[in-house]
């Protein structure tokens, strides 16, 4: 089994198309596909964006009884699938289920003029599941028969984003050994990251494990219950359980990405600018002005092969519970650890802004 890397992501929304508006016009998404009932999809509507090498599929359950809908009744808009691709989707499902995976949805083919894709589903952790998607012929061709195909508009812009990073997990105290067990003996990835981190009166366990290529990456986070409740708690209150809380985005220039997408009205997670007094003394010369990044509230780190920039989305979610990081990697392999700090502060600084919202007030 090869797992080559992330073919798509999906999402399950209260309403597809008002997420995609929203991906589309601050994110800088482009539709590139959609499908229904009309085309075989049954119960639900379904939008596919793309951005650089970035798939994301937003579903929304025409009936109460969808999985989509079941998914956001509970959870709230949210990742629902992480889909990889496999040379042998078939193969693949039944290597994985032989180790230990559970069975969700056997191989299913669908076949078009110039392409075939074959699909099949697997438990992940929580409701999120993993879909195996093995591709032959177009490319371009996303579900053959299924979903069709909307052209780009002419011109457009550059894009912003290239592909996905990694994905932010965060699983209920007392499960992170075994969802990093199921990882490592079901999937075959690797530990390639372990730490505990406490802040001010709060701590973390996290893990990070990537598949063999490399181009999978899942950073799971559990909250340490012998601190005070923080963001790992308040996340998985609100979501009702494991899932993912952020989807980190790496782009080629963030000073450039996050100035177009604040001016498009993407909030992001402030920074105090005491944090950049002595920036340059931890990390090194930084290749970027300072009052740039001060403005920006971009952070920085640095591990043993190099930089680190990255910013947090606010969550764009009325439960506070996904939001994105946007990541520019100048050689570093690992995920801002030293930045940990400064991503609490600023996720207490929202979550204690909307507890003092007056209820009736506000999202």
């Amino acid at each position: 089994m090869d797992i080559r890397g992330i073919d798509h992501i999906e999402l399950y929304v209260g309403d597809a198309r008002q997420a995609a508006f929203y991906f589309g016009r601050a994110v800088g998404f482009r539709l590139s596909g959609q499908g229904g009932p009309e085309t075989g999809l049954a119960g639900r509507r379904s939008l596919l964006l793309s951005q650089g090498d970035i798939r994301m599929v937003l579903t929304t359950g025409l009936t109460a009884e969808h999985p989509a809908a079941r998914y956001v009744q509970r959870h709230g808009d949210g990742v629902a699938v992480i889909a990889v691709e496999v040379d042998d989707a078939a193969g693949a499902y039944a290597e994985l289920v032989a180790r230990g995976a559970t069975g969700v949805t056997p191989p299913v083919t669908f076949t078009g003029a110039d392409a075939e894709v074959v699909t099949a589903e697997l438990g992940g952790f929580g409701d999120v599941l993993h879909r195996l998607v093995e591709r032959r012929g177009d490319r371009r061709d996303f579900l053959p028969g299924a979903v069709e195909p909307t052209p780009p508009p002419p011109g457009g812009d550059a894009p912003l984003l290239a592909e996905i990073d990694h994905l932010a997990v965060c699983v209920p105290p007392g499960q992170l050994a075994a969802t990093v067990r199921h990882y490592r003996e079901v999937f075959g990835f690797a530990e390639i990251f372990t730490e505990h981190i406490e802040v001010d009166g709060q701590a973390m366990n996290s893990t990070v494990v990537q598949s063999p290529s490399g181009r999978v990456t899942l950073v799971l986070l559990e909250p340490d219950r012998g601190h005070r409740p923080g963001q790992i708690d308040a996340f998985l209150d609100q979501h009702s359980g494991a899932g993912v809380q952020h989807l980190g985005l790496r782009t080629d220039d963030i000073v450039g990405a996050v100035g177009a997408l604040a001016a498009r009205g993407v909030r992001f997670a402030a920074t105090p600018g005491s944090y950049y007094d002595e920036l340059e003394a931890r990390v090194g010369r930084v290749d970027a002005p300072l009052d740039r990044l001060r403005e920006l509230g971009v952070l920085v780190d640095r591990d043993h092969a190099g930089q680190l920039l990255q910013i947090f989305t606010e969550s764009m979610h009325v439960r506070r519970t996904f939001f994105l990081e946007l990541i520019e990697r100048r050689g570093a392999l690992t995920f801002g650890s030293g930045n940990i700090k400064a991503l609490y502060e600023a996720k207490e600084r929202e979550l204690a802004a909307t507890a003092a919202v007056p209820q009736g007030v506000g999202a």
